[in-house]
């Protein structure tokens, strides 16, 4: 079962140098009311790693609610983002963030705030994630992290970390969904116009080629056309032929695209595609597996066993809108 958390201050850091957008992620999803939820919703302050007032990028200056005493009456602390990877973490922050964390605190990063955690040893033992390009200079820093480059965020339980910013969002609302159920967390997702989890991982958006403007606006259309008739099957010749290339063009422009294969985005469509019908309704999993090109149910379970690392029936149990079920993020979930 969802457990509200029995303390619902949410306390965000701030600090000279801010990463503006990174704050506006845990302002917008911890830090607003939220009348269409009710009262029982979480409490939100701000506390100053330094003497305010504080700049954050983009100009703005940051007042905040209070110092680092807040944080003895957190019961989640959000550091969003730091002000350099190669800066150096105030003794007294470490030493704050350590007595959250011994009275049981949470304590998520979102991108580089991570090197927080890292200095406050919270990290050590376990796994964590961080932006791409400050994967590798994590892992050299601090070698008792197992870092994990390919994922939008981890969840350890009590320590949580996202990829680069907009992954934070993905980790906050998998911390709604974690407190208050999925139903709560869809709400606010929709509020914010975005998914309530997006599939795969950041590796999808490390740098690749461009693709020609011509060979994308032919590809684009085809992949919503395709979108709309999952339940059909789908040969490179055939898509190919549709775009109107080569099946040898086709395969390059459509990586490019991409940054998968014909047969790999079809299959993360389809499970995507398989995965909002199982939180929207109680069609049976054979009708869902028709419905989403699998052809029988037995195919759509052995895929969500080895993408998803459950089975469509927990998946239901766990993620259906209106559901109060166990809601901690299966396998690769934890995205």
């Amino acid at each position: 079962m969802p457990k509200h958390p029995p303390n619902r201050l949410v306390v965000t850091l701030a600090y000279d140098g801010l990463c503006t957008f990174e704050f506006g992620v845990a302002v917008e999803v911890f830090g607003l009311a939220r009348p269409e939820i009710g009262d029982d919703w979480y409490r939100f302050a701000v506390a100053g790693v330094d003497d305010g007032p504080m700049r954050a990028t983009g100009g703005v200056r940051i007042l905040a609610d209070g110092g680092l005493d807040l944080l003895a009456q957190a019961g989640t602390i959000i550091v969003p983002g730091w002000r350099g990877a190669a800066v150096t973490v105030p003794a007294a922050l470490i030493a704050a963030l350590a007595a959250a964390r011994a009275r049981g605190a949470r304590i998520l990063s979102i991108c580089s705030g991570v090197f927080v955690l890292a200095a406050a040893g919270l990290l050590d033992g376990g796994r964590a994630t961080t932006h791409w390009r400050y994967a590798g200079l994590l892992a050299a820093r601090y070698p008792a992290i197992t870092v994990d480059a390919d994922v939008l965020y981890v969840d350890n339980g009590q320590i949580l970390t996202s990829a680069g910013s907009a992954a934070g969002i993905d980790l906050c609302l998998h911390l709604v969904r974690r407190d208050f159920g999925a139903e709560i967390a869809n709400k606010v997702a929709r509020r914010l116009v975005v998914p309530p989890h997006r599939d795969g991982g950041q590796a999808q958006f490390i740098e690749r080629p461009v693709p020609r403007p011509a060979e994308g606006a032919r590809l684009a259309p085809l992949l919503d056309r395709v979108r709309q008739r999952l339940d059909r099957a789908h040969s490179i010749a055939a898509l190919a032929a549709e775009a109107g290339m080569s099946v040898r063009t086709f395969l390059r422009r459509f990586g490019e695209v991409t940054g998968s294969t014909p047969g790999e985005w079809l299959l993360a469509e389809r499970l995507r595609h398989a995965r909002d019908l199982l939180e929207a309704g109680d069609s049976s999993i054979e009708a869902i597996a028709q419905a989403c090109g699998f052809g029988a149910a037995a195919t759509l379970r052995h895929h969500f066993r080895q993408r998803l690392g459950t089975t469509p029936s927990a998946y239901r149990a766990r993620f259906a809108v209106g559901d109060s079920g166990n809601l901690e993020a299966p396998g690769s979930l934890e995205l």
